[in-house]
């Protein structure tokens, strides 16, 4: 009976494979990280020009192609944003033949969120109220996604929207905030609503969500503004990206989530 021998290998030989293995994993990934870092430089300096444009953006509305399967979309921008803010995604949604609305809240989004939400009310009842449709929907970037989801939860948005899509957006709330309360103290009302566990959050998060309406969260594992964890929200369909915090208004592949997300 023949048996195989087992040729004895040198001392240390599986350490010198593992080792060898692992490099080009650690190389692959010291580029991988590189090469986000570089794109999340580029979405960043493309945010802050678009940011720049303030408020005063041309918009072109159209309805020929708004019917309950696409109907309009409001873009909500968030804290110290502006309109520009949400320029290239505003103008990939048109190209794209989606009617699309931005809102101008204040030269910076800084008053306090159960205040924006009204305004978006009386926004959406005014898109609305020249078209044939009953519902829009919303995509909220950062503190944007919850004036929408304050709006739907508090002042009857159920009934007029179909789809949330919240990017970016800190529904647990951010630490970052405090560098909102110690620049801007008490003029910022919303900066103390965007801190963990502040009473509006708590006020927020009271009751189901409502039905009737497709919520969605777009998450970058890469955010330090809005970490992954605090964009949860129970009942959402839930995506992440391996990006930045601007990168997603900026970047081609969250548009590609959020196209979904609208045409699903």
């Amino acid at each position: 009976m023949l048996r195989r021998v087992a040729r004895a290998r040198p001392p240390g030989w599986a350490t010198l494979v593992n080792t060898a293995t692992a490099i080009p994993r650690m190389i692959g990934a010291g580029t991988d990280a590189a090469m986000q870092d570089l794109t999340g430089g580029r979405h960043a300096l493309s945010y802050v020009r678009h940011l720049l444009r303030g408020n005063r953006i041309q918009r072109r509305a159209f309805f020929d192609n708004v019917s309950e399967e696409h109907p309009p979309v409001l873009l909500i921008h968030g804290f110290l944003g502006t309109r520009g803010s949400m320029y290239v995604l505003e103008r990939r949604l048109l190209d794209d033949g989606i009617c699309v609305f931005s809102f101008n809240l204040g030269t910076f989004n800084t008053r306090d969120i159960r205040a924006s939400a009204f305004l978006i009310h009386r926004k959406i009842e005014s898109i609305l109220s020249q078209t044939s449709v009953q519902k829009i929907d919303i995509i909220g970037h950062s503190m944007g996604g919850l004036i929408g989801l304050y709006y739907i939860k508090k002042l009857g948005g159920h009934e007029k929207v179909r789809k949330l899509v919240s990017i970016g957006t800190p529904m647990k709330g951010t630490w970052v905030a405090l560098l909102g309360i110690f620049t801007m103290g008490l003029l910022s009302s919303s900066s103390w609503q965007l801190l963990p566990r502040s009473r509006f959050l708590r006020e927020l998060e009271q009751g189901p969500l409502p039905p009737n309406v497709e919520y969605y969260t777009v998450a970058a594992a890469r955010d330090w503004v809005c970490p992954p964890d605090s964009t949860r929200l129970d009942g959402a369909y839930a995506m992440t990206v391996p990006l930045g915090h601007s990168s997603l208004v900026v970047s081609e592949e969250v548009y590609q989530k959020l196209i979904w997300a609208l045409r699903r």
